[in-house]
């Protein structure tokens, strides 16, 4: 499998993409990391971008994100919001653990806002679900479906007497 070689495969598999822990609040659009690869304030940023930078962008696909390298001499992560707002993050001399709970804490969903959101997802109402605890209990309250044989009698050709055994009812109680 090529897609299985290079320094650490393990970050090209959905698997891993998905276990990404970083779901940006709404408000984020864009997220710009700048740190300088050689420096050795920079280690745990470089440690960061290496390991978590491909499951932000699996997770958030609707916020922009760049790594700039060699552009400055302290590493900081700078923050976009819908708003025009910005927030610059310092992240000089941290490893990469410490920044990943840093920008959880401030920048993204909580636990609780993510379990809601999965909920939410998982319980669509469809209009076209019926029966009991729905919004329809039988198939005859939709517009445009026949009525419930309950509530009136079905056209001879839809009764099983008649069709197949050519059999009225009706003629049988005269």
């Amino acid at each position: 499998m090529p897609f299985m070689r290079g320094v650490a495969p393990i970050r090209r598999t959905v698997k891993y993409l998905e276990q990404g822990k970083l779901v940006f609040k709404d408000n984020v659009k864009i997220m710009a990391i700048n740190f300088n690869p050689d420096h050795p304030s920079s280690k745990g940023t470089k440690d960061f971008v290496f390991w978590h930078f491909a499951q932000m962008q699996y997770k958030n696909p609707e916020v922009q994100m760049c790594v700039f390298h060699d552009m400055t001499p302290s590493p900081f992560l700078q923050i976009f919001f819908d708003s025009g707002k910005k927030l610059v993050l310092d992240v000089d001399n941290q490893n990469k653990d410490t920044i990943l709970s840093q920008v959880k804490k401030i920048f993204c969903k909580t636990d609780e806002k993510l379990q809601q959101e999965a909920l939410a997802k998982e319980k669509k109402n469809n209009p076209a679900n019926f029966g009991y605890m729905c919004e329809h209990e039988c198939i005859c309250e939709i517009p445009g479906q026949n009525p419930c044989t309950r509530w009136v009698t079905p056209p001879k050709e839809q009764r099983g007497k008649y069709r197949f055994e050519g059999k009225d009812w009706e003629d049988e109680e005269s």
